[in-house]
């Protein structure tokens, strides 16, 4: 483990910190889910594995219990676990792998979608992009009703983000100049790390050890941040965007199966190959506490792996246990 020497860490004597544990992964998910850690190369000789909090209040977990509550979720599902949450009031932030590479997969299309809301003009969102049928991909619930009559540029971004369409994602990306162009709007954001490679299907291949098409949870939560939050977007384009991933429908088992019942979230889903499996979300609570930006991000490292849609849930009940 890696110490964070910017942040003071609370160390808990040992009996405490064996309770918090239990209670951060308690209920993690059926015993036979998961394989062992070192099958999957989580806390493989040579990773990172660092949680803090900065500026932890008593009622939050100490960065050790944190660590260990997320390693746990890694030896139970048989995965690797990349964490970045920041409460954006207080700056606290939860970590965990939050530097290492992830492939991205449908994550990127919020991002895209931010990128279109801030080149478009509003002609721009509503022109209507013809398509042929071929063009359709295998997943695409929703411009496989439409080639007829193609779609508005602002209804495809919609479809890409709230039913994860790649058809819809490839027309955004086209209109945006192809992945090149993607990664250039994220180097204007000041991202020097995501890269962004390919299309849909192709860009789920999440083969280890391959940087194409990937990023990690730290840039990943700085981006959708600067887009939702920030400043880059102007008032009702971030409004557009917000609404957009309110409305996900793909998002259920994830991020939002992990925070109270009585919080707003906007968030992506992304699953690739490797038993790849993300969400980034921005989460309101209630009562005006500030906004929470969460990317969880997970793979297996083995051809053919499946994932398992509890991690995500029960990774992010640590995030808010972590944060109080």
């Amino acid at each position: 483990m890696t110490l964070d020497l910017r942040r003071t860490r609370t160390r808990t004597a040992l009996p405490a910190l064996a309770l918090l544990v239990a209670a951060l992964v308690g209920g993690c998910g059926p015993s036979g889910s998961a394989s062992t850690a070192a099958a999957s190369g989580a806390g493989a000789s040579g990773a990172t594995v660092t949680a803090t909090t900065a500026g932890a209040g008593a009622g939050a977990a100490s960065a050790d219990a944190v660590d260990a509550a997320f390693a746990e979720l890694e030896q139970r599902f048989g995965a690797r676990l990349g964490v970045y949450a920041v409460d954006t009031g207080s700056g606290r932030e939860v970590i965990h792998r939050a530097d290492e590479r992830f492939a991205f997969a449908s994550t990127i299309k919020s991002l895209a979608a931010g990128a279109l809301l801030r080149k478009a003009s509003d002609a721009d969102l509503d022109k209507v992009v013809p398509y042929r049928q071929e063009d359709v991909l295998e997943w695409a619930p929703i411009t496989s009703q439409h080639v007829a009559t193609g779609m508005k540029l602002r209804d495809l971004a919609a479809a890409a983000i709230q039913y994860s369409d790649n058809t819809a994602a490839n027309l955004v990306f086209a209109e945006l100049g192809g992945p090149a162009a993607v990664q250039q709007s994220l180097r204007d954001l000041g991202d020097s790390t995501t890269s962004v490679d390919r299309t849909e299907p192709t860009l789920n291949e999440a083969t280890p050890g391959d940087t194409r098409d990937t990023s990690t949870p730290r840039v990943l939560a700085a981006d959708l941040r600067r887009y939702v939050l920030g400043d880059v977007l102007a008032e009702g384009r971030r409004g557009l965007l917000t609404d957009w991933l309110v409305g996900n429908t793909t998002g259920g088992p994830y991020i939002r199966a992990g925070v109270p019942a009585d919080w707003r979230i906007g968030d992506k889903t992304g699953n690739a190959g490797y038993g790849t499996r993300n969400d980034v979300a921005v989460a309101w609570p209630p009562g005006g506490r500030a906004p929470i930006v969460i990317v969880v991000l997970s793979d297996r490292g083995k051809a053919g792996a499946t994932s398992d849609d509890a991690l995500i849930a029960q990774a992010t009940k640590t995030v808010v246990s972590t944060l109080g």
